[in-house]
């Protein structure tokens, strides 16, 4: 496991310089055996012998999990550092701000999302996608927004709702591929504070957080301003959550809604030291590299190397506070446990439910857990994706949506 690590940091120097803000000792403890790493200057040394009690901090998992995270393809729950915090195969104890300010150097030692460096794409010819991107001016709760938005294709209207602290660039695959755009008008707008919308005037004088009635009533007043007739909406993550309180609150609206990483609820399950709450927006943080790194551990090993990282990328450019924001909502105002789901049974508006077999937060037992309780139209496991099914693996997802789309086109 160890001579993996330093192959790798020879492979990454430069990362590893750019990456490494201060020298960082680690204990790795591994069926309580205890090694150290050091990386100082962009140099690793592994040492089966300790030789300092001053260590940042400590990881610590049985051999088995450091071999399965080892693994091309890592099984669900071991794809990364994170991911394996998030399951409980691994503690972290120490210095737990230090270890998220390297998250993403560490992420890249530990876990295989490295590009692959056989990875060759051939130079295309210059082409102009068939999406327009325009801009709707329209009034939110009283606050008037400039929201920016992308459609591509005809026919029945399919309004796309992305993750938190990510935009609409998560759905590109959808809106370029044909046999999807022949019979639906693909649409996808950035929310709020995300992507090409810029935060309504008066921002700085707020803290942005997403509720389940601000994310409901920016959807609503959105279709109504688009005068969109029985469309179907599919959102991922928070919008896989908000689609539900939609189909409770507005069910005869809409044609179906599709939930991508559903579940009726979300939190922090990783053991060890505890996690701050300001995270994701603190100063001694870079907010943008550990949102990337954490969204990391939410993709599976199978996915495209380019399209995990640009996954990633998203989130690293999302605004201060932004994903913080949205949390709010996914962990707390959202939850549904306490909703009158059971009026979703025999719901008006059909509900299908897609969840990703390498997602530890909206896991695969969970999505099948509500499936059960509100009696889904539809649901399906979708193999080697994790939570960002439309992003990280667009070919694997198409395999699982398409056949979604064309019963919902034969229900008409």
């Amino acid at each position: 496991m160890f001579d993996y690590i330093v192959e790798k940091s020879k492979t990454n120097k430069n990362i590893l310089l750019h990456s490494c803000f201060s020298p960082l000792i680690i204990k790795i403890i591994a069926d309580e055996v205890p090694f150290q790493l050091s990386i100082i200057s962009g140099d690793i040394e592994v040492s089966p012998i300790l030789n300092s009690k001053d260590y940042d901090f400590t990881l610590s998992a049985t051999k088995k999990a450091w071999l399965n995270l080892k693994k091309a393809t890592a099984p669900p729950g071991f794809q990364c550092l994170s991911t394996m915090r998030r399951t409980q195969n691994l503690i972290v104890t120490g210095d737990i701000i230090k270890f998220n300010q390297h998250l993403l150097l560490l992420e890249m030692l530990f876990s295989n999302i490295v590009p692959d460096e056989n990875t060759y794409r051939r130079p295309a010819p210059a082409k102009i996608e068939d999406i327009k991107g325009q801009y709707i001016q329209l009034t939110i709760e009283g606050t008037p927004h400039r929201l920016y938005f992308e459609e591509a294709g005809k026919g029945v209207p399919l309004v796309c709702l992305h993750t938190a602290g990510s935009d609409s660039r998560q759905y590109q695959h959808l809106l370029n591929d044909p046999e999807i755009t022949n019979n639906f008008r693909v649409i996808t707008f950035d929310l709020p504070w995300h992507g090409k919308s810029s935060p309504p005037h008066g921002f700085e004088k707020s803290i942005y957080e997403l509720t389940t009635n601000s994310y409901m009533s920016i959807v609503m007043t959105f279709l109504t301003a688009l005068e969109l007739e029985n469309p179907v909406i599919m959102g991922c993550s928070i919008g896989g959550r908000v689609v539900l309180h939609l189909a409770l609150n507005h069910g005869k609206s809409f044609k179906a809604v599709i939930g991508l990483q559903s579940a009726l609820f979300a939190e922090d399950r990783s053991l060890g030291e505890a996690t701050p709450s300001d995270l994701l927006h603190r100063p001694d943080i870079h907010g943008g590299q550990i949102a990337g790194a954490l969204m990391a551990g939410m993709t599976a090993p199978q996915s495209p190397s380019h399209e995990r990282w640009e996954t990633m990328w998203h989130y690293m450019q999302s605004g201060p506070g932004v994903f913080k924001g949205d949390l709010n909502y996914y962990f707390v105002d959202g939850d549904l446990r306490n909703a009158l789901t059971d009026t979703l049974i025999n719901s008006d508006c059909p509900i299908y439910l897609l969840n990703g077999e390498y997602d530890a937060s909206a896991t695969p037992e969970m999505g099948y857990e509500l499936s059960q309780l509100i009696k889904a139209e539809y649901f399906e496991v979708m193999k080697n994706v994790g939570h960002f099914p439309m992003s990280e693996n667009p070919e694997e997802f198409r395999r699982y949506l398409i056949p979604v789309l064309e019963k919902i086109l034969h229900n008409q």
